[in-house]
């Protein structure tokens, strides 16, 4: 049985991942990794703004970022938002 600190974690991730922003870009690091750059592209919003929510999710561990010559592609990294997105996708569809 889960114990009422992995509850509590769990509702931490899900306030994270809630915001319609970071929801939207999580979506679409689901089907490919990408730059910042090719994010606010996509979402039409400023690169601070595109910025800050990314550092929010690398910072809560729900995303990784690798740099690839002058760029930082960034990725979904926790298995546990992969599978709550995954539903989602699945269930938008």
């Amino acid at each position: 049985m889960k114990n009422l600190n992995d509850f509590e974690e769990y509702a931490e991730i899900l306030k994270v991942i809630g915001h319609p922003v970071r929801l939207t870009i999580l979506t679409g690091l689901m089907e490919r990794k990408s730059c910042v750059k090719d994010i606010w592209d996509c979402l039409g919003l400023p690169q601070a703004t595109v910025s800050q929510h990314l550092s929010v999710l690398k910072n809560k561990g729900i995303i990784k970022s690798k740099k690839i010559g002058v760029k930082r592609e960034y990725s979904v990294e926790d298995p546990f938002v992969k599978e709550i997105l995954q539903i989602l996708i699945k269930e938008s569809k």
